[in-house]
């Protein structure tokens, strides 16, 4: 369930959405990969490890877990993402979630 399971054709498609994506500035939407109902980190572009698997929701709920560090966040605003402030809201949360892990 947290493999990437897209062939090369479906990444490149799912790319060119996701660079459509309102959610793309502030880090969501771009995990790299999709496994089996969520999304699955497959690069480091930001705070996440590779392996991080999860889903942004459209209703600006946020959901990922990380096994590399132990780590499960759910993040529930119920304000829509259509805006740029939910998904600010939702990056900064997870970005504040990894600062505050102490290696």
């Amino acid at each position: 369930m947290t493999t990437n399971r897209l062939t090369p054709e479906q990444q490149a498609a799912r790319n060119v959405m996701a660079a459509d994506n309102v959610h793309v500035s502030f880090g969501q939407g771009q995990q790299g990969g999709w496994g089996f109902g969520m999304a699955v980190r497959t690069y480091r572009g930001d705070y996440a490890p590779i392996g991080q698997f999860g889903w942004d929701g459209g209703s600006g709920t946020s959901t990922y877990a990380d096994p590399d560090n132990q780590l499960v966040g759910i993040v529930l605003t119920q304000v829509g993402m259509s805006v740029p402030d939910s998904a600010r809201l939702v990056h900064d949360f997870w970005t504040t979630v990894y600062q505050a892990i102490d290696d």
